[in-house]
């Protein structure tokens, strides 16, 4: 139960123990170093067999709870296995996160497990998740393709050389796809050179034959053995529907995954493949750097090529991707963009193995709907706040030269003008004129107010002038009012009585006022704008 709880949580709970045991193993011995809560115990060198460790715990321990840890190495997990099955938790920890002190310069196997035993009581190793059987296979036919695939690489690297050294050309191929094709190779075989060279390029391309033979029977044995194993073969086809990811690359991840049931979080598997950034911060001082290079180099690699076909299938990624690019300079920018692409995704592998089900390609990007404010222009906005300052305002005259039309939302939001009414062009066009300059900021809210401003005045001005030849018209054509009618009738006089205001002087007050009105609401919305 205590195993369990290790292997699930992936912390390690010391008061729950009472002896604590450090190994360093090599091939033939091993060094053990126990220790309790209070004191140093025992240490001593052993033969590197389980059944001698075990009888002695049992022996001199058989009342304590005891627990194990060693580092992970050529050893294996053999060790792991034999007490793990006599009920004896045992943690199996990366050498590279043992703490280590910076001072220390004498390393031995004794120390060494000292230096186990005493990081175990203290609570601060974490274990490796071990495997089970069936991805400790997988392990050893994706070790074993990708070990052919880098004889084949490096023996095609050797003829090259071969030929260069000796000052034979290479034969001309049709496309870089080409250049080891059969046709290549069969002439390599009867290019003309000294019998030593012939002999050594035959025995270079006899290995090189062997090696690709061997990369095909690997990739077949991974197909047979994955499809042989439900749970492979299950998990492989949920890979395999993610864009970019095939067999080669689904098979290396799951031989490195192991058990998906032991992913805790989302941001794992890209600590794991290290393909997260380092950071060296203090204070409030961030300083972030390249990626960690963690992990599996060469599943690292292939989940990058991945990377590059996953773009040009999956819309989704192709837009991640340009938008990367478009942030760094031009020579770095295609490097950090599939970079980040290949982290991306491994929270997909993540998803598509926790949920056990394929993923579905989205290649329509959904985005929030733009309200109706959001796609209106000025004016469509301006009328709207009118048409609420209407039905708020008690005074509704001043509206009556105001035409708001119907709205038309869209990106460049247009208005659809009805029929106006006469005698409200000269307001109309000031409007327009007004709300058009009117920008957010307040300097151009400032000029709009201002040109505003100067209509008002030249238009005062001009019903000034022409208030002024209407009186002296008026004049002219009128009788004295003083000198009385010759008919004794009452005075039937055009004009109007002292005191009392002229029509046009009256209809021209009822305007100003209507545009006074109409310049306050456009004051009032422009200071809300800005």
């Amino acid at each position: 139960m205590v195993e369990s709880q290790v292997q699930q949580n992936g912390a390690f709970i010391p008061r729950h123990f009472d002896i604590f045991a450090g190994l360093d193993v090599d091939k033939t011995s091993m060094a053990v170093n126990i220790l309790s809560h209070e004191k140093a115990i025992k240490s001593m060198h052993i033969p590197n067999n389980a059944d001698n460790l075990i009888g002695y715990v049992r022996k001199n321990f058989s009342d304590k709870k005891v627990a194990f840890v060693y580092e992970a190495g050529p050893t294996g997990w053999g060790l792991h296995d034999q007490l793990v099955k006599h009920g004896y938790p045992c943690l199996v920890v990366a050498p590279s996160m043992v703490p280590t002190a910076p001072g220390a310069r004498v390393k031995t196997n004794r120390l060494d497990a000292k230096k186990l035993a005493e990081s175990l009581r203290g609570g601060q190793l974490e274990s490796i998740h071990i495997p089970s059987p069936i991805y400790r296979s997988l392990r050893h036919l994706v070790q074993l393709r990708d070990t052919a695939v880098r004889q084949v690489a490096a023996t095609k690297q050797r003829i090259k050389s071969l030929l260069l050294f000796e000052g034979i050309a290479f034969p001309a191929q049709a496309s870089q796809s080409s250049q080891w094709s059969s046709r290549v190779i069969a002439e390599l075989k009867t290019i003309p050179c000294s019998p030593t060279v012939r002999f050594k390029l035959d025995q270079l391309i006899a290995g090189l034959s062997f090696a690709q033979r061997q990369v095909l029977s690997a990739m077949k044995e991974i197909r047979r053995f994955s499809n042989a194993e439900p749970e492979l073969k299950r998990n492989i086809e949920f890979l395999t529907s993610i864009p970019g990811l095939g067999w080669i690359t689904s098979s290396h991840m799951l031989a490195r995954i192991g058990d998906w049931r032991e992913l805790c979080h989302v941001r794992q598997l890209a600590c794991f493949l290290g393909l997260t950034q380092r950071e060296d911060s203090t204070g409030e001082s961030v300083n972030k750097g390249r990626i960690t290079r963690y992990g599996d180099g060469r599943l690292r690699s292939k989940l990058i090529q991945a990377a590059w076909a996953a773009i040009r299938k999956d819309p989704e990624l192709q837009e991640f991707y340009n938008r990367i690019y478009q942030r760094h300079p031009k020579d770095m920018a295609a490097k950090k963009a599939i970079v980040a692409v290949a982290r991306k995704m491994t929270t997909r592998i993540y998803a598509v193995l926790r949920q056990q089900k394929k993923y579905d390609i989205r290649h329509i990007i959904s985005s929030d709907s733009l309200t109706q404010a959001e796609t209106l222009c000025p004016r469509g906005r301006l009328d709207l706040s009118q048409k609420q300052e209407k039905l708020d305002s008690p005074d509704v005259s001043a509206f009556k030269t105001e035409t708001p039309g119907q709205l038309i939302p869209g990106n460049q939001g247009r208005l659809a003008q009805q029929q106006s009414t006469p005698g409200s062009l000269t307001l109309e066009g000031m409007h327009l004129k007004t709300v058009r300059s009117a920008k957010p900021d307040a300097t151009n809210s400032r000029q709009s107010v201002l040109r505003l401003e100067n209509g008002r005045k030249d238009e005062t001005n001009q019903e000034g002038k022409e208030r002024k030849i209407s009186q002296g018209a008026e004049k002219k054509a009128a009788p004295d009012s003083k000198r009385p009618q010759d008919n004794g009738h009452l005075r039937m006089d055009p004009s109007p009585a002292p005191g009392a205001a002229s029509p046009a002087r009256g209809e021209a007050k009822r305007e100003s006022a209507r545009g006074t009105a109409i310049r306050e609401k456009l004051k009032r919305f422009i200071g809300s704008a800005t």
